[in-house]
C-alpha cells in the first residue's frame, strides 16, 4: 500500500510565504512524476504545479514566478515553496504522484490534502 502525507499548509497573510511538503511511503519501487492541486470552495480541481521524475517542471500560469516546485527523490517527497501569496491562492491543497509498485505497476495517488487560506 501506498501513502501520500501532506503537511505545510496553514493561515497566511497576503504577501506572504508557505511551503508545503508531501512524502510517499509504502512498498514503493519507483515514484514517477508528482504534483500539486488546489481546490477552492466551488471550483473544480486544477492543476498547480508537476515535476517529473527528471526534474523538469511545469506551472499554472497564475502562480509561475510565485511558486516553486521541486523533489527529493531520496526521500521520495514533493514540495512547493509558494511565495507573494494572494488570496486567490486559497484552497485545499493535494499532491499527486504517480508511485510504481511490483504488485500493482505504475498507479496514481492523491493525498489527503492541505488547507492553504490566505488573507487579505
Amino acid at each position: 500500500q501506498v501513502q501520500l502525507v501532506e503537511s505545510g499548509g496553514g493561515l497566511v497573510q497576503a504577501g506572504g510565504s508557505l511551503r508545503l511538503s508531501c512524502a510517499a511511503s509504502g512498498s514503493i519501487f519507483r515514484v514517477n512524476g508528482m504534483g500539486w492541486y488546489r481546490q477552492a470552495p466551488g471550483k473544480q480541481r486544477e492543476l498547480v504545479a508537476t515535476i517529473t521524475s527528471g526534474s523538469s517542471t511545469n506551472y499554472a500560469d497564475s502562480v509561475k514566478g510565485r511558486f516553486t516546485i521541486s523533489r527529493d527523490n531520496a526521500k521520495n517527497t514533493v514540495y512547493l515553496q509558494m511565495n507573494s501569496l494572494k488570496p486567490e491562492d486559497t484552497a485545499v491543497y493535494y499532491c499527486n504522484a504517480e508511485v510504481v509498485t511490483r504488485l500493482f505497476g505504475a498507479t496514481d495517488y492523491w493525498g489527503q490534502g492541505t488547507q492553504v487560506t490566505v488573507s487579505s
